[in-house]
């Protein structure tokens, strides 16, 4: 069986660069490490370090047994993690990902009704704009996907809304004023992307910009809605984004529904089937649904009303405090 220790002080190595930087951030002598890293070559059998110039490098093989590492480090320190919430009374933990409007619409009010009630849990918050990779699930996952989202073994999914699209164009933008505008109307613009091209929000808006007959002309690409929303209010372009995205709007951006047709996004919530049971992730799981709820009951043709109403988060519903 590997030696921990040696695997860690392999590790270090190989984020350092270098046997000299790992013993300065392990707070050991360069021989001590260099022993243990031979130790450890021995030990399984494989070349870990080779010569690169004056310095190291380390061996593919090396590489792929930090990969593994890596993996059985990130399962130990929730053991570890766990072990102490055990100890001190803690009452267990709550992991979460969401995309960056759901972070800023929805769960910062639901964390604090569930810390409210219990305020010992240990939390683990996150923004993933894309959703999470099958070894890094959380306890509860808000992701974007298709329509027909089917949760993995271990998970159970929920549909939570099918949001349309917006336009944000600039105050005195021609269309500000009118109350939805036809995405073929656009076409003309300059567009400010306001995610990836791999994200599905992305997706969506490009293949209705198919269907009306264009592919959005993007002149400046960011990566967060809040940015994309800033060049529109500078009056460099305009951005068409998930309504969700506009629930703040600063001054001077207005948002128009789009239609004919109207890109729409899906909304999904994933549920660890091992915890779905705590009062912790029932709490969220509940301030979700009423949220969405809240969400999908906004009429389109009222976006400028529900970018500014305290009930689009659906907190109220929910028994905010």
């Amino acid at each position: 069986m590997m030696d921990l220790q040696r695997l860690r002080i392999y590790r270090a190595v190989v984020a350092a660069g270098s046997i000299q930087g790992a013993a300065a951030n392990l707070g050991y002598t360069p021989s001590a490490v260099s022993q243990q890293v031979a130790a450890l070559s021995r030990e399984t059998g494989l070349a870990l370090i080779g010569k690169a110039g004056r310095g190291i490098e380390p061996t593919d093989a090396g590489l792929e047994l930090v990969a593994a590492a890596e993996r059985l480090f990130g399962e130990l320190a929730e053991v570890e993690a766990r072990v102490s919430d055990l100890r001190e009374g803690r009452a267990g933990s709550l992991s979460m990902a969401y995309f960056t409007s759901a972070a800023m619409a929805w769960i910062p009010g639901i964390v604090r009704r569930v810390l409210a009630e219990h305020p010992r849990l240990r939390l683990d918050l996150r923004v993933l704009e894309l959703p999470t990779g099958e070894s890094e699930h959380v306890d509860v996952e808000v992701l974007v996907g298709s329509r027909d989202f089917a949760a993995p073994p271990g998970f159970h999914s929920h549909h939570l809304l099918d949001e349309p699209y917006v336009a944000v164009l600039p105050q005195n933008h021609p269309l500000a004023g009118r109350d939805e505008v036809a995405l073929a109307e656009l076409a003309g613009e300059r567009w400010i992307a306001h995610d990836s091209e791999e994200s599905w929000c992305v997706i969506n808006l490009h293949r209705a910009a198919v269907s009306a007959g264009f592919s959005p002309p993007y002149s400046v690409r960011t990566a967060n809605h809040p940015t994309a929303i800033a060049f529109v209010a500078a009056g460099i372009g305009l951005a068409v984004m998930p309504r969700l995205c506009t629930v703040d709007l600063p001054a001077g951006v207005a948002g128009v529904t789009v239609t004919n047709p109207t890109p729409t996004r899906s909304i999904h919530l994933m549920v660890r089937r091992a915890v779905e049971s705590s009062p912790a992730v029932q709490l969220v799981v509940g301030g979700l649904l009423a949220a969405a709820r809240a969400a999908s009951e906004v009429s389109p043709r009222s976006t400028t009303e529900s970018q500014r109403s305290p009930n689009y988060s659906g907190l109220a519903e929910f028994g905010e405090p």
